[in-house]
């Protein structure tokens, strides 16, 4: 039984929206590392004195900066990746329902297309 073009087309976007919503799963899941990274070095940080040395990396070096500057950029970094996290999360729940609602439909005109068994 050949499929019709217009089921052919409808798995075509289906697979494309599958590829997106994987895409969106594996950016969650970096910014989800990248904040508990952040949120153990702020930890680290709170357990130094405040006249210790501090270092933060740039690229290969190592940089010696003031421990409240470095506190106050994590900071900022952390409170990025949470609304970063956010907008990751709001996609990927409008993604998951669109995908649901092609995989219904899809199954739905599958049906049809059987012989005695859209009835």
């Amino acid at each position: 039984m050949e499929v019709p073009q217009n089921i052919q087309h409808q798995l075509a976007q289906f697979q494309q929206m599958q590829q997106q919503a994987q895409a969106i799963t594996m950016q969650k899941q970096s910014v989800d590392l990248q904040i508990r990274e952040t949120e153990k070095a702020l930890e680290e940080l709170e357990n130094v004195e405040d006249d210790a040395e501090v270092y933060k990396t740039a690229g290969n070096l190592l940089i010696k900066v003031p421990k409240p500057e470095l506190t106050e950029e994590l900071t900022e970094k952390l409170e990025t990746l949470q609304l970063r996290e956010k907008t990751v999360a709001r996609q990927e729940e409008r993604v998951m329902k669109r995908l649901q609602e092609m995989q219904e439909t899809l199954q739905g005109a599958m049906q049809m297309q059987q012989p005695g068994m859209g009835n």
